[in-house]
This record gives structure tokens, sequence and C-alpha cells, in this order.
């Protein structure tokens, strides 16, 4: 396989963005909570931090977008923009697929503020993709966190690499603990 052809899709909230650290602050606002009683490390679906059902999960989500532009103002993960350019610049093409659409009536404001962080930490990619079957989009290697996602990933065989972190500990290799990781792995692979 040549590095031209190499599709390399990559998810972003928890691998390039920090999701759970700008939430963590939106969170804290919510429930009018200090932060400091707000766990860092959480599992999937925020407990840790009073969420006891998916409708609550849903109104903290729309708030955070809605009015704390959330997926315009999270930090990048360190590396992510370092090492995603130079795979592009390598020849990789950089493929972000994201499901960011899963509440109704704010879609364009998602894409919108998606496409304004991308553009604004200079992340490279040639299609940019919302979509919450992950299967169903085309790439060579992926690089994802939700556990989930991982599962449905490698049990259509394809090579998937864990970006770790609290939500996600139980899953198997390949993990990355970050992105000089992903980038090592991904070389080992193509070699």
């Amino acid at each position: 396989m040549s590095k031209n052809s190499i599709v390399i899709g990559v998810d972003l909230d928890g691998v390039c963005a920090d999701f759970y650290g700008r939430m963590r602050q939106i969170a804290s606002e919510w429930f009018e909570r200090p932060i400091d009683e707000l766990p860092e490390e959480v599992s999937w679906g925020l407990s840790e931090w009073g969420i006891t059902n998916p409708s609550q999960y849903d109104s903290l989500h729309r708030f955070a977008v809605t009015q704390r532009e959330l997926f315009s103002s999270m930090e990048a993960i360190p590396g992510a923009r370092k090492y995603l350019r130079q795979l592009s610049d390598e020849g990789f093409r950089i493929r972000i697929i994201t499901h960011r659409l899963f509440i109704h009536y704010f879609h364009a404001t998602a894409v919108q503020q998606t496409v304004n962080w991308l553009d604004s930490h200079g992340i490279p990619y040639w299609d940019l993709c919302f979509v919450k079957e992950k299967t169903q989009v085309g790439a060579d290697i992926y690089i994802e966190d939700s556990p989930e996602n991982v599962a449905q990933l490698r049990g259509r065989g394809l090579f998937t690499i864990c970006f770790g972190n609290s939500t996600n500990r139980h899953i198997e290799e390949l993990r990355a603990a970050s992105w000089q990781d992903v980038y090592d792995m991904i070389k080992a692979f193509v070699t």
C-alpha cells in the first residue's frame, strides 16, 4: 500500500479535541458546582458528574454547544496538530470522522463550530464526515476513543488504534497514550 493511498480516519472529541476538559468546565457551570468537585477521570456517559440519564446528558450537551460553543472552544489534545500535519506532509490522507449531529435542530451550529475549530487549530484534512456509524466511512486506519466505536471497527477487521483515556481503559491493544504513540503505530503498520 502506498502512503499516498492510505486514508486515516480520525475522530475529533477525545482524540484531537479535549472534549472532557472543556465539558467539565461547562458542567461545573451547568450544575452550579465547583469544578474541583467534578472528577477529571470519567466513564462513558459522565455519571461521575451526576448525569443519570440520556435526557440529562442531552440537555447539558445542547447547552454546551449552543450557549458555550463547545465544538469551537475546546483545547487541542497535545500533539494532534503536529502529528496530523506530519502524516499529511508524508502523503497520508486525513479524513475527520465525527458524530456531532446527534441532537436535533442544531446541526448548522455544530458543523460551523467544527470547521472553525479545525481551521483555527491548523488541523489538516481532506474530508470531513459527520456520521454515527463510522464503519460506513472508508478508511484504512482509524483513530478512535469511543469504546463502542473501537469495538465496532475492530469487529469488522479494521485497523483501529484506541486513543486512551479514562472512558476506555478496558479496551485492549492497540492503545495510544499520546499522539507520538499514534504516529509510531501508523508508521509500523505501513512498513
